[in-house]
């Protein structure tokens, strides 16, 4: 049985073709990779930049980042700024995101979008859902900060600049889960959280493979003694100081600088998912090719976006 957004599930703290046909990615015309890391690569699509993970591919499933190319914001949103609520023209940002959804061959009503508050809580869409917060922000799926799904209908999107941008995928359950972790749902453990979900429809933990996406920089994240006590509450006493292994560490100002990514991973270890299935770009924000809000206020948001393909994983059920 699908599930609906009636059946929502929020995790506060911790844990059918499309209209756009899903085979149309078959169709996309040839990339040109302009930027390779050891787990990612950012090419050109449909006249944008999207930097796609190596691990996903052939395994049911296509997760895109965006950056900042090929959109008609302007100013300091310039120019594909996906997101509704930071105030820019809202006309420019739906045409962007019809962009978006053209490049990766879909349509802008299969995507979903949620109201995002820097928690965990978790909400599971389906296709009753689509078009949610697509084109006006009080359309939004209601409050949470992961998205999953078991639908292949369905494209699931977070928007960040500067939170780290999680891509969750049981390649053989066919569930997929997108999150929006700042400091706050990391500590919270917002991916802990969609793993739970996973596994409620079908996931296993040791199978999922995870996709951590561009964030900012450990040597820029500089944080204050709240965030470092939160983070030693939530992953222990030796996760901050100067010991191997620590992800937030004094800068000798008298403030600490926070790993959200490197933080990221451990949930997701503690969740269950083994190392090599962790994949962690090393493409950063606050470069220029992705929006970043330490660098420049007000600014836009990249997106990311993620669906499953037809009849893969449990899909073919």
């Amino acid at each position: 049985m699908a599930v609906t957004g009636a059946m929502v599930k929020t995790v506060d703290v911790l844990r059918p073709a499309s209209r756009g046909s899903v085979d149309s990615l078959t169709m996309i015309p040839p990339t040109i990779e302009s930027t390779v890391t050891s787990v990612t690569s950012l090419r050109h699509t449909g006249g944008l930049e999207l930097l796609t993970w190596a691990a996903f591919a052939g395994r049911g499933a296509d997760a895109f980042v965006t950056a900042r190319p090929g959109g008609v914001s302007t100013g300091q949103y310039e120019s594909l700024n996906l997101g509704l609520s930071v105030g820019d023209d809202p006309a420019a940002v739906v045409e962007n995101r019809r962009r978006l959804a053209a490049a990766i061959g879909a349509d802008l009503g299969d995507f979903v979008f949620t109201r995002q508050v820097h928690g965990a809580g978790v909400r599971v869409v389906a296709a009753a859902d689509r078009g949610s917060g697509a084109v006006t922000l009080d359309e939004s799926v209601p409050e949470g900060d992961v998205l999953v799904t078991a639908d292949p209908s369905v494209v699931l999107a977070i928007l960040t600049a500067d939170c780290v941008p999680i891509v969750l995928l049981d390649p053989v359950a066919g569930v997929l889960a997108c999150v929006h972790a700042g400091w706050r749902g990391t500590v919270a453990r917002a991916c802990a959280a969609a793993v739970n979900a996973m596994t409620g429809l079908g996931a296993v933990p040791a199978r999922i493979v995870a996709g951590i996406g561009p964030a900012i920089a450990a040597d820029r994240y500089q944080v204050g003694d709240e965030v470092a006590a939160a983070a030693g509450e939530s992953f222990g006493p030796d996760a901050i100081g100067d010991g191997p292994g620590a992800i937030a560490c004094p800068d000798g100002t008298g403030r600490w600088l926070f790993d959200l990514p490197a933080a990221n991973r451990l949930v997701l270890r503690d969740a269950g998912l083994q190392d090599a299935n962790i994949h962690i770009t090393q493409q950063v924000t606050g470069s220029g090719t992705f929006f970043s809000d330490r660098s420049a206020r007000p600014c836009g948001r990249l997106a990311l976006v993620a669906r499953l393909r037809p009849n893969s994983g449990g899909n073919s059920r």
